[in-house]
């Protein structure tokens, strides 16, 4: 199934990938740090993972309607960050300061952006304990969030999406846990990690993936240009989206051309713009309507 989305005003702006920084994470125990917007309420989850001993942060986005108890259960969109990011980033960076209050509150759903580390690419890592974030947001996250907040348990009610890595990150997890996610979006993914000779992001995949010369076909299985078999028999539907003047324009082209061949049915669409937050941040609309035609649709074939 492909929806058609219109067409949008795009603004550029310089690429801000090496200008973010780690988050340290100091607290021990879990805890809410909340404060209060207009309309939408942010929360800050500091959350104990098992798989990797340590804590990580996410935040929460609830809609202005949420306090009413009676509201709910909400879908749940979970956001992801890219290389060298954290949790606060589609929090606090794109141009429109409020962007993620106001798209919770115009489609009724619940944000979750979590923390990524600075280069996971979002794999469980078999050479380092310490990077485990496909378990941390698949199972860890997802349980805490289903147990503290009124979201729909189920994968009718959960989506998933990022930009850059986290754009890679949301195709994979998706791929490989297609019964969690009923729709998965890119924005400027990269796709290929296979592929990827940038000095400066090459040594983090192999810090989680090993030595590329010595695993050639481990980053192949987990390139998602490589994975389309699984992404057609999983029948996520898909939304892909990046910007002309991109440096990963090319690789998301291939994802395309390889999904058309292959018949899976997904949206695709390029704009004008480059890896940059006023392309992220604009593009996010295009994936929540995407992400709420989606649901509908399910709904309705539920009804049939």
């Amino acid at each position: 199934m492909s929806f058609s989305l219109p067409n949008a005003y795009f603004a550029d702006s310089s690429d801000p990938i090496n200008m973010m920084k780690p988050l340290r994470y100091t607290f021990a125990l879990l805890l809410t740090v909340t404060f209060l917007t207009a309309q939408a309420k942010v929360d800050t989850l500091v959350i104990q993972s098992p798989s990797m001993q340590k804590t990580l942060k996410a935040g929460v986005v609830t809609p202005d309607g949420y306090q009413k108890k009676k509201n709910g259960p909400y879908p749940v969109l979970y956001l992801l960050h890219g290389y060298s990011g954290n949790f606060s980033n589609w929090l606090k960076v794109p141009p429109q300061k409020d962007l993620l209050q106001t798209m919770a509150d115009k489609y009724q759903l619940i944000i979750v952006t979590p923390d990524g580390g600075y280069g996971s690419w979002y794999y469980d890592s078999p050479v380092d304990q310490n990077s485990q974030y496909e378990t941390f947001i698949t199972q860890e996250l997802r349980q805490e969030i289903e147990r503290r907040y009124r979201a729909i348990p189920e994968r009718s009610g959960r989506f998933i999406s990022g930009l850059s890595m986290g754009g890679h990150g949301a195709l994979y997890l998706s791929a490989r846990h297609p019964e969690l996610y009923l729709a998965a979006g890119s924005m400027s993914g990269s796709l290929n990690v296979s592929g990827i000779e940038r000095q400066n992001l090459l040594p983090s995949i192999e810090a989680v993936l090993g030595p590329k010369a010595e695993n050639e076909q481990v980053y192949r299985a987990n390139s998602i240009v490589h994975m389309v078999p699984q992404l057609k028999q999983n029948g996520v539907h898909l939304i892909i989206d990046c910007g002309v003047d991109d440096f990963l324009i090319e690789d998301n082209r291939e994802l395309h051309r390889r999904l058309v061949y292959e018949k899976v049915p997904h949206e695709y669409i390029e704009r004008p713009g480059a890896h940059s937050w006023a392309y992220w941040g604009n593009a996010l609309e295009y994936h929540l309507l995407f992400f709420q035609k989606a649901r509908a649709a399910a709904e309705q074939q539920a009804l049939n």
